[in-house]
């Protein structure tokens, strides 16, 4: 595997000697102070160019960085809509185990582009026309502090969701429960969880990204419910972690209310949980849903 020297003196290289490339960037978790060093780490790279059009017209250019595995260059995919504007991006797999997300930006756009990240680090402007930039920063991406509104929309999505997981539930639609469960039901208890360890940090930490942090700030107990909170393939399983993420959410909803000095509705919760329990006990020939 290249070390990280070797990487960076081969883009560099390549940059140096191509005349269309201006000025070189590094940004994401290798610009990050905060973040632990590790072999699966990306090189997110970007090329400011003083042209497109013979980059993405002639594919073999990036050949110059190894030998890959797999590439994907999402600016051209059916599939999946491109939301770069005018840059391109070349995401690259080494057979060495490295990975370089490779990003080409028009260079009338480097005022704007130096302002979108405070991670960013300059690592070559050969005309030297990039404005200053800071020390890296994972700012941007610290919990926020949430609104008294935002806390109520998302006890309200939390709950109001958990009514389809049960529909679908009943009706022996998994593959449907569980995507409400997990698209949008967990989302909404990593969000309240997020809030409560915003609060604890006085809002100066950073959960990453799917909330692959939060085990360095949760509470080992709270950790371990939360893994629990996962279900398997079963119906019953799936019941069962329907309401392990009700209790979680309305303990941690409960402790984020007490930050913010507002109400955290207990009857809301209360009554929605006995509704699923109502589901859940709910003969699958049922014709008509019997009164609580």
């Amino acid at each position: 595997m290249r070390t990280e020297t070797q990487m960076m003196e081969m883009i560099l290289s390549n940059a140096q000697q191509d005349e269309r490339i201006r000025a070189v960037t590094l940004e994401g978790s290798r610009t990050n102070p905060n973040v632990p060093k590790d072999i699966f780490q990306d090189y997110d790279i970007s090329f400011l160019v003083t042209e497109m059009s013979s980059f993405i017209e002639d594919p073999n250019w990036i050949d110059r960085f190894g030998d890959r595995i797999i590439m994907q260059k999402p600016e051209v995919m059916e599939l999946f809509p491109p939301g770069l504007g005018n840059r391109f991006s070349y995401l690259m797999q080494f057979a060495d185990g490295n990975r370089i997300d490779l990003t080409l930006i028009p260079l009338e756009e480097k005022d704007d582009y130096c302002k979108e990240d405070k991670l960013l680090v300059l690592l070559l402007d050969k005309d030297n026309c990039l404005p200053n930039i800071s020390a890296p920063t994972d700012e941007d991406y610290w919990v926020k502090r949430p609104s008294a509104a935002m806390f109520a929309d998302c006890c309200n999505e939390f709950w109001w969701v958990s009514t389809y997981v049960a529909k679908g539930l009943w009706r022996s639609e998994i593959l449907y429960a569980q995507e409400h469960l997990n698209k949008y039901v967990r989302p909404m208890l990593h969000k309240m969880l997020e809030w409560q360890i915003g609060f604890e940090t006085d809002f100066s930490v950073s959960v990453g990204k799917c909330g692959k942090y939060m085990e360095n700030f949760l509470p080992e107990e709270r950790w371990q419910v939360l893994l629990a909170t996962f279900a398997s393939g079963t119906y019953e399983d799936v019941w069962r972690a329907l309401f392990a993420m009700g209790e979680l959410f309305s303990k941690t909803a409960q402790e984020v209310a007490t930050h913010l000095q507002v109400a955290y509705s207990h009857e809301e919760a209360e009554r929605v949980t006995a509704y699923l329990r109502r589901v859940q006990q709910l003969p699958a020939n049922a014709v008509d849903f019997p009164e609580s």
